[in-house]
C-alpha cells in the first residue's frame, strides 16, 4: 500500500487515535507560538517534512469525581496509551521507508520560560494540522472532547498532505469565561495563564513543593527538628506522587470539566457541571471587564503577535452556524 496522508491517518484511528491531522513542518517553522522562545520542528530536526499529530480523549466520567486522584490516574491510563499509538504510528512509517519518533507526552525545559514548555508545543502542532483551536486558558479545544484530550505528535521524515487548520474559534471566549470562574487560583488571564498561579494548585505535591520541604528538612536545627519536619502530610504527598503521579501531575480538572465545548460535555457533564461552585462576584465582575475590552475594540495581549492564528481568526459562531470551517 503506498504511504498517503490518508493511510497514516487511518492507521492512527486504527490504532486508538480519536482524532488525528498532519501538519507542514515547514508552516510549524514559520509561524512559531512565541518567537522569543520557538518551539518549531527545526529545533528538534531540521529534517523533519511533516508533523502527525492525533489526540485521545479522556473519559467524561473522571470529572465527575470527587477526588482529583481519579482523574489524576485516568490521565496517566491515556497518556500510556498515547505513548503506544504514537510509537507504532512510528513504526508504521518506518515500515514505508521513513524514519519517524514521537515526541514526549509531558516534556519539560528550563531554559524555556523556566520551564514548563518543551521543545515542541503539541497543542499547536495539533492546532496547524485542524484537530482544534486554543481556548480561553490556551488549553487544546476540539469538537469532539473541547479541552477534556491529551495530544501528541509524530514527527517524521515523510512529505505528507497537510490538512487544514480550523479558522473560526471553537471557545465562546469572554461571554462564557466559565473557565475564569471555575480556576481556584483565579490564574486565567485575557486569552492567557498565569502558569505558576495554576501549577500551585494543579500540582499539589510538584516539583516546587517537593524543593520547599526538602529544603526545610535540610535546615532544621537537630535531630528532633528534623524528625519534626518529616511529620507533615507533605512528605507522604509527595510519596504518593511519586509512586501514583497522584497531587504530582500537573492537571487541575476545574477548567476542563466546565468548559461547554465538545459533543462530549452534552452527553455526560452539562448537568452535573452547571454550577461552579467557584464562581465570585470579584470574578464575574473581571469577566465583564475582559468582555467590554474586547466589545470596545482595544488590544488584548493574548492575542497580540499573531496569536489569533490559533485563537480563530474567523472569530466566534455558534455551532448551529457553523459550515465548512476548515481553512
Amino acid at each position: 500500500m503506498a504511504l498517503t496522508a490518508e493511510t497514516v491517518k487511518a492507521k492512527a484511528r486504527e490504532l486508538g487515535a480519536d482524532g488525528v491531522g498532519i501538519a507542514d513542518a515547514s508552516v510549524l517553522n514559520a509561524h512559531p507560538p512565541d518567537r522569543a522562545y520557538p518551539q518549531i520542528p527545526a529545533r528538534v530536526s531540521p529534517e523533519i517534512k511533516s508533523c502527525v499529530a492525533f489526540f485521545k480523549r479522556i473519559p467524561a466520567g473522571a470529572f465527575r469525581a470527587l477526588d482529583n486522584a481519579c482523574i489524576h490516574h485516568v490521565d496517566q491510563l491515556v497518556l500510556r496509551e498515547m505513548d503506544r499509538v504514537g510509537y507504532r504510528i512510528g513504526r508504521f512509517l518506518e515500515a514505508h521507508d521513513h524514519w519517524a519518533f514521537q515526541t514526549a507526552a509531558q516534556e519539560t525545559v528550563w531554559e524555556m520560560k523556566s520551564a514548563s514548555y518543551g521543545y515542541l508545543s503539541t497543542r499547536h502542532v495539533a492546532i496547524e494540522a485542524g484537530l482544534g483551536t486554543i481556548g480561553f486558558e490556551l488549553n487544546l479545544l476540539t469538537k469532539e472532547a473541547g479541552p477534556r484530550c491529551y495530544t501528541t505528535v509524530v514527527l517524521t521524515d515523510a512529505v505528507l498532505e497537510p490538512d487544514g487548520k480550523i479558522t473560526e474559534q471553537l471557545c465562546i471566549g469572554e461571554p462564557c469565561s466559565r473557565c475564569l470562574y471555575s480556576c481556584p487560583p483565579d490564574a486565567v488571564l485575557h486569552w492567557g495563564l498565569d502558569k505558576r498561579r495554576c501549577a500551585t494548585f494543579a500540582q499539589e505535591f510538584g516539583f516546587s513543593t517537593i524543593l520547599r520541604v526538602f529544603s526545610a528538612f535540610v535546615g532544621a536545627d537537630g535531630g528532633r527538628a528534623k524528625l519534626e519536619t518529616l511529620a507533615g502530610h507533605e512528605w507522604f504527598g509527595i510519596w504518593q506522587g511519586l509512586l501514583r503521579v497522584v497531587g504530582a501531575f500537573g492537571d487541575c480538572p476545574r477548567c476542563l470539566a466546565v468548559c461547554p465545548v465538545g459533543d462530549d460535555y452534552n452527553r455526560f457533564l452539562k448537568e452535573a457541571q452547571r454550577e461552579i461552585p467557584e464562581k465570585t462576584d470579584a470574578k464575574v465582575a473581571r469577566a465583564r471587564e475582559l468582555l467590554g475590552i474586547r466589545r470596545r475594540g482595544e488590544p488584548i495581549r493574548g492575542m497580540a503577535d499573531g496569536r489569533v492564528r490559533w485563537i480563530g481568526e474567523a472569530g466566534y459562531r455558534p455551532p448551529a452556524r457553523r459550515a465548512g470551517t476548515s481553512a
